[in-house]
């Protein structure tokens, strides 16, 4: 049993650096998006929107190294 937990923990670990990743290429597109707007309004609206995906690929980030402990706890 404890080579299937450790294999979920790792697939757990892969699912949350793959949303990192998506997170922080959305992060990119919105810090792209604000600097080359003509709409100042857009423009802030797209840096938070960058700063909020900032953000969720550090809890995906955090959510992955959390599964890696404790697949090699297992």
């Amino acid at each position: 049993m404890s080579d299937d937990n450790k294999a979920a923990h790792l697939l757990d670990a892969a699912k949350a650096k793959i949303n990192e990743g998506a997170d922080r290429a959305r992060a990119a597109g919105h810090d792209l998006a604000s600097k080359v707007g003509n709409d100042p309004l857009e423009n802030a609206a797209d840096k938070a929107q960058a700063v909020k995906d900032h953000a969720k690929a550090e809890v995906h980030s955090a959510e992955a190294d959390h599964h890696v402990d404790k697949a090699n706890r297992d």
